[in-house]
């Protein structure tokens, strides 16, 4: 992981202060007291500014680069979808791609794909074990690093490499599926943030579907994964 700019500006002033000590006294013609405790005071100020950059390379580590992901732009919407349902899928999926780490957005609601939008990928997505599941339990289901689960074929209708999955349920007729740009690219903001519109969908679904509006209690806890 590379260092930030700030944090290798210190651990430069700390070697440099730290090799200045040591050239200072191999060089000195005496060491009287005065200059040992100069060089004591000395040396564990320099050894605090290591101690500094290495710290703030812990505090703020860098952001994980984003994967090359096969697949082109695009967006599906399910032909008979009423107008208002429609535009309420646009503006969120829409908002999810530009405010979150989402790379493509899929809805799949009682057996059909309404909408899958962003990088798409082979297409045909059908829930498995995961997503139901996630259903079941009403707890959102976050894969950080895809490749290390299994039973990630489930996600195969994704663009082809794609390493972090969100899955969140709509009640339990249906999931909002979010893959990511890089592993444990999505924050607990990010979580919340589908979550609420997850149940502003459910309603907004259920009602539109003719059937009685579910109410769920949605936990604002992601899974770390399917165990």
């Amino acid at each position: 992981m590379a260092m930030p700019t700030a944090a290798r500006v210190v651990l430069a002033c700390g070697l440099t202060g730290l090799a200045l000590v040591v050239l200072n006294q191999m060089t000195s013609p005496s060491l009287d007291p005065s200059l040992e405790r100069a060089s004591v005071l000395a040396s564990i100020l320099s050894v605090l500014l290591l101690l500094v950059a290495l710290l703030w390379q812990r505090v703020e580590p860098l952001a994980p680069e984003r994967v090359p992901l096969e697949g082109r732009e695009g967006l599906h919407l399910a032909p008979d979808l009423p107008a208002q349902l429609a535009e309420e899928l646009g503006w969120g999926s829409t908002m999810l791609l530009t405010a979150t780490p989402a790379a493509v957005v899929l809805l799949h609601w009682r057996g059909k794909i309404l909408l899958e939008r962003g990088l798409l990928g082979s297409g045909g997505f059908q829930p498995g074990a995961i997503c139901r599941r996630c259903m079941a339990t009403g707890k959102a289901i976050s894969l950080v690093d895809l490749k290390l689960y299994p039973g990630r074929e489930e996600f195969a209708a994704l663009p082809t490499g794609v390493p972090a999955v969100l899955v969140q349920p709509l009640a339990q007729e249906g999931v909002l599926v979010l893959g990511g740009w890089s592993p444990r690219c999505f924050s607990r903001s990010d979580l919340l943030w589908v979550e609420g519109w997850g149940r502003r969908l459910t309603g907004e679904l259920a009602r539109v579907s003719g059937g009685e509006e579910t109410v769920v209690e949605v936990s604002s806890t992601a899974a770390p994964g399917t165990g």
